[in-house]
């Protein structure tokens, strides 16, 4: 997998499944700013909206209730909308 992939609105059984509310939190206000992926990451956004461009790709955009994952090696660039609250989980 090289893109980000995007799970809109996923079903309470799925994200127990995944066990999301385990996972710890992440907050950011509006901003933009740089960041790369050493590992994959998969989030789920309980807040906020959010426009991710992978370096040579085209812009993501994302908000409140999807499950995100972002590939390893990904190189991008954040631009926080809306203030984000996630859960997040590597590997």
């Amino acid at each position: 997998m090289n893109r980000i992939e995007i799970e809109r609105k996923p079903s309470a059984e799925r994200l127990e499944q995944l066990a999301v509310k385990t996972w710890p939190v992440w907050e950011k206000e509006e901003s933009e700013f740089p960041w790369h992926y050493d590992e994959r990451e998969t989030c789920y956004l309980l807040e906020g909206d959010v426009t991710v461009t992978p370096d040579g790709g085209e812009p993501v955009r994302f908000g409140a209730g999807d499950l995100v994952t972002f590939p390893a090696g990904m190189s991008c660039r954040w631009k926080i909308h809306r203030a984000v609250r996630k859960h997040y989980r590597f590997g």
